[in-house]
This record gives C-alpha cells, sequence and structure tokens, in this order.
C-alpha cells in the first residue's frame, strides 16, 4: 500500500472517536455502551486535493454543531456512499435514510446529524468546498439525497466503488483525475437532482437529448417521459435543459419527425406510399395535422414537397 493509503482497523469506541474526527472533522459521538468492545474498520487514499474512505464500524450517532465548526472548520464537502446497510443523514431542514440505493452530499461545515447501525459499510469523497462550487454552486449548495440504484446514480455509486477497489493500483495523478470525472458527474446528478439543468454540462445533456430524438423520432410513443426513462434523468431535467437550449421535448420531436416526413417524400422507395400513410408511418396521429405543422415548418404542403422532389 503506498504512502499516501492507509488502514487502520480499531478495537475501542475512543480510539474510534479520534481517527473518525481526525478524517471529518470533529464531532460528538454517541454509542450505546463505550466500555464494549468496539470493531471499526477504516481505510483511505488521500492527495492534496481528494480523499477517498471506506469506513465500517459499529452504532453511533455523530453530531457535528456549530460548537465543532467553530473550532475545527474543514472546508470541505462529503458524498456519502452506503455500500450495505442504511443511515439517517440531517442537515438543516432536509433530512432522510440513505443505503445503497440512495447516497447523500452534505456540507461538513453546516450542522450535522448522522446515525447508523453496526451494519453500515460506505464510501466517502470528501473534496473542498471551493473545488467543488468552482463546478456547480447548486450541488455545494445541499444537502442532496442521490438516487443510486439507476441512471446517472448508479454511475455515480459504481465508478465510487471502483475507485476504491483500485486505489492501489493508481498513481496520486492518475487518482485525481479519476476523481475529478467522479465530482463532474456527482454535479450533475446533484443538479438533476433537484430538477435543475446543470450549466457545466447542458450541451452534452442537450446533445444526447437530441440524438435519442432523432434516433426514435418515429417511435408512436416517443413523448419526454421515454427520452427521461431511456438517459436516466427525470422528465422535468429533460425538459428544463431542452428549455434552456429555447425548446420543448413536443417541438423537438415534431420537429425531427418532420424532417424524417420530408425525406421520405423525396426517396424514391416511398412513391408508392400516400401522404397520409408517410405521416403515420412519422408518428403524426392525422394526416391533417402533418399538413399543417409541415407546412409552418417549411413553408410549402407535403404534396409540393413531393412534387418537387
Amino acid at each position: 500500500m503506498s504512502s499516501w493509503s492507509q488502514a487502520l482497523t480499531v478495537s475501542s469506541a475512543s480510539d474510534w472517536d479520534e481517527i473518525f474526527t481526525g478524517l471529518h472533522g470533529a464531532s460528538r459521538i454517541k454509542v450505546p455502551d463505550r466500555r464494549a468492545p468496539w470493531s471499526g474498520h477504516l481505510e483511505w487514499q488521500r492527495s492534496k486535493t481528494y480523499s477517498l474512505a471506506l469506513c465500517t464500524g459499529g452504532e453511533e450517532v455523530v453530531d457535528r454543531d456549530n460548537r465543532h465548526i467553530r473550532t475545527d472548520p474543514r472546508g470541505t464537502h462529503e458524498l456519502l456512499v452506503p455500500l450495505s446497510g442504511s443511515a439517517w443523514v440531517e442537515q438543516g431542514a432536509a433530512s432522510g435514510e440513505i443505503g445503497p440505493g440512495v447516497m447523500a452530499l452534505c456540507d461538513i461545515d453546516r450542522p450535522l446529524t448522522f446515525a447508523h447501525g453496526a451494519d453500515l459499510r460506505s464510501v466517502s469523497l470528501i473534496v473542498n468546498g471551493q473545488h467543488l462550487a468552482a463546478r456547480s454552486r447548486l450541488a455545494a449548495g445541499g444537502p442532496h439525497l442521490l438516487v443510486g440504484d439507476r441512471g446517472l446514480g448508479r454511475v455515480v455509486r459504481q465508478l465510487t466503488i471502483t475507485l476504491h477497489e483500485e486505489r492501489e493500483h493508481l498513481s496520486e495523478t492518475t487518482f485525481d483525475l479519476a476523481c475529478d470525472r467522479l465530482l463532474d458527474l456527482v454535479c450533475l446528478a446533484a443538479e438533476g437532482g433537484v430538477d435543475s439543468a446543470p450549466t457545466g454540462q447542458r450541451a452534452t445533456v442537450e446533445a444526447a437529448i437530441r440524438r435519442y430524438v432523432r434516433e426514435h423520432a418515429c417511435d408512436r410513443d416517443l413523448d419526454v417521459v421515454t427520452v427521461a426513462r431511456a438517459l436516466g434523468w427525470s422528465a422535468r431535467y429533460v425538459q428544463q435543459v431542452l428549455q434552456s437550449a429555447g425548446t420543448t421535448s413536443r417541438d423537438l420531436i415534431r420537429r425531427e419527425r418532420l424532417n424524417v416526413a420530408r425525406t421520405r417524400l423525396a426517396s424514391a422507395s416511398w412513391t408508392t406510399y400516400s401522404i397520409a400513410e408517410i405521416a403515420h408511418a412519422c408518428g403524426f396521429r392525422s394526416h391533417a395535422s402533418f399538413a399543417t405543422a409541415f407546412r409552418t415548418e417549411f413553408g410549402i404542403t407535403p404534396r409540393e414537397a413531393r412534387r418537387n422532389a
């Protein structure tokens, strides 16, 4: 194991307090019985920019209040990724249970309560708050509870786990680069989780939406819910990304269908099909609505488009 990677097994609650607060910041830690044997294990990887820590331990309640923050400010945020078991996280007006299907992104310099049983096993990504805010002020303004069992949240969870598992095979530079990519995805997930389009990633997300709509334009059941489900986002998130680009899902789908229809009207292989049949094949429910939309979009009727071709 490299000099910047460490692993410790702790057999007393007092020793665990010291190690835990050294990594996460001064806190008040309550356990059922401090005299009872304790089984805690901590593995962490630390660079100048990031820390990645795996923790397992007994039942405890961790409170970090304003007094702790004043005496031991950290300026960090933590992404908590449970591997097994569950925990309760409370910060400000937000609270919720996290487990293998839910992660939490918290500001360590805001009062926080973290409670869990002896079955919790989790990985934490610890990042400088200014580093996070430079990418996304919305993500840094948390806390956020992130879905971890589908879509982008699942990618974040799996990448965090893989990064921990492969830590001994990475140089410090490579570790930081991998954490950079992970943090980009965390910001994207956090902003999507509150139905807000991320400023730094809009172009990439918009391109994915447009590509999917183009490839599935003629699917009769294509709508914003179908697109969102296929790409792993919420429907409202997809709408907001498109709104920031000056369009809507309905307009985008209609425009792509019209483009396909125009191509087919000009194609020799579609000459045996009527205009109504082409409209239906392109996803339009009626010839009349297709004809109106076509003329509005291209300034000519479908019949004129076919004749000109």
